[in-house]
């Protein structure tokens, strides 16, 4: 019987280390399943247009877009109690969702953000 695949929430920022080729995340790119939103989507697609162009912005938005799942109602009403009990930290909306969107389906959130490292529920890797 095989090895059962991990599931993780993809924050932008584990994004942006993988096409970067950050060595830390280079596990992250073989044998696990993707969850993601298209709102870090978009903040993925603005920092590559800054960075590395249209092209390259619009290959990756469209390559990760089959990993995208739906934002209910309910997940950004949960996201807001949680940005406001981490009011004295800097957690965006967009990442307020994938946090609680990741908690609720019991999936670790996957990311690098300094203002996740000591919070349950998180794959923190820089």
């Amino acid at each position: 019987m095989g090895e059962e695949i991990k599931t993780y929430f993809f924050d932008s920022y584990a994004f942006f280390e993988i096409i970067h080729g950050n060595p830390s995340y280079e596990k992250y790119t073989r044998d696990i399943a993707i969850v993601t939103t298209k709102l870090n989507l978009m903040e993925l697609h603005y920092g590559l247009l800054l960075s590395l162009g249209k092209e390259k912005a619009d290959h990756y938005y469209d390559l990760y877009k089959k990993f995208c799942i739906e934002v209910t109602d309910d997940i950004i009403k949960l996201a807001n109690e949680f940005k406001k009990v981490m009011k004295t930290r800097n957690v965006s909306y967009i990442d307020s969702i994938g946090y609680v969107l990741a908690k609720s389906r019991n999936i670790k959130f996957l990311t690098g953000d300094k203002e996740f490292k000591d919070l349950d529920n998180v794959e923190f890797v820089k």
